[in-house]
């Protein structure tokens, strides 16, 4: 008897399941009274309803439906548009929701080469010592780093392989790399709806690909994390928790600066803001003397 061969999921196939979970859960996310949408009977489930979602966008309900089903529907940029804006998505929702659809983002992506590391590159990470700072890739591998940001984060880079060079994969490692983060438990989520919104522009690419059959190696939590939430965040200049075993906890302004293209490697610098960073900032500059 013949064996019956298993179906083929296609690329495009797998897109439109992530674009359908997608804008579920931007809709099961949404409060209804804050929208201002009158009480119609009881909500079987949480968040707007598929009827309401086609409201607030001005496009039909069976259409909206079969969007978000995965069904072959071809959206128009302006559509898609509409249903952003009527699922509040923030930019980098929309333009995670764009790529799904196989529409141009406001951003068309660019290719990024990277590799090698200048040596002005080098000369400003010592010039600004003894702030941390590093350059990371898109997908968070570490490409060079000055002596304080390995102080700061507990490691020594040298003695890591290059392979292993990268924020998320050191997080689900890295002993000492995790614990000198505060709030750890907020740390993972994060982490994975970056990660969510940069593959978008790169799926189908063997090498982020195969970072995330790494993560997933890892990391039984991150592997669950990726298949239950359809979260994307962009990164973003923020205040930052660290714990230290010799300082305590002292919070530093995380600031980012881009290479041109938008998407392309980025430069991390950490900065004091208060006291306590103060002599955190002291203490990274003793560790060079």
């Amino acid at each position: 008897m013949a064996l019956m061969s298993e179906p083929v999921v296609s690329l495009q196939d797998d897109t439109r399941k992530q674009l359908g979970a997608f804008l579920r859960a931007r809709r099961e996310s949404l409060d209804p009274q804050r929208l201002g949408l009158p009480r119609s009977g009881r909500r079987r489930t949480p968040g707007l309803r598929r009827e309401e979602v086609a409201m607030l966008a001005d496009v039909g309900v069976t259409w909206y439906t079969w969007l978000e089903q995965g069904r072959d529907v071809n959206p128009s940029s302006a559509v898609m548009a509409a249903v952003a804006k009527a699922l509040q998505c923030t930019p980098t929702e929309a333009r995670h929701l764009f790529v799904l659809a196989g529409l141009p983002p406001g951003e068309a992506p660019q290719a990024v080469c990277c590799e090698g590391i200048s040596e002005g590159t080098r000369r400003l990470l010592d010039t600004l010592m003894p702030k941390p700072a590093s350059i990371q890739k898109p997908n968070f591998d570490i490409v060079a780093w000055n002596d304080s940001f390995g102080h700061l984060m507990g490691v020594d880079f040298n003695d890591i392989p290059p392979e292993d060079r990268n924020c998320i994969y050191l997080f689900l490692t890295h002993p000492a790399w995790r614990a000198r983060l505060g709030r750890r438990d907020d740390v993972l989520p994060i982490f994975v709806s970056y990660f969510r919104a940069a593959m978008a522009e790169h799926r189908g690419d063997p090498l982020w690909e195969a970072k995330l059959a790494r993560f997933f190696a890892v990391s039984e939590e991150f592997k669950t994390l990726w298949h239950q939430r359809n979260d994307v965040r962009g990164v973003e200049n923020q205040l930052k928790l660290f714990t230290h075993p010799e300082l305590g906890d002292f919070t530093l302004q995380q600031m980012y600066w881009y290479s041109a293209p938008r998407n392309g490697s980025r430069l991390l610098v950490y900065l004091p803001v208060d006291e306590a960073g103060e002599r955190a900032m002291a203490w990274l500059a003793a560790q060079g003397k």
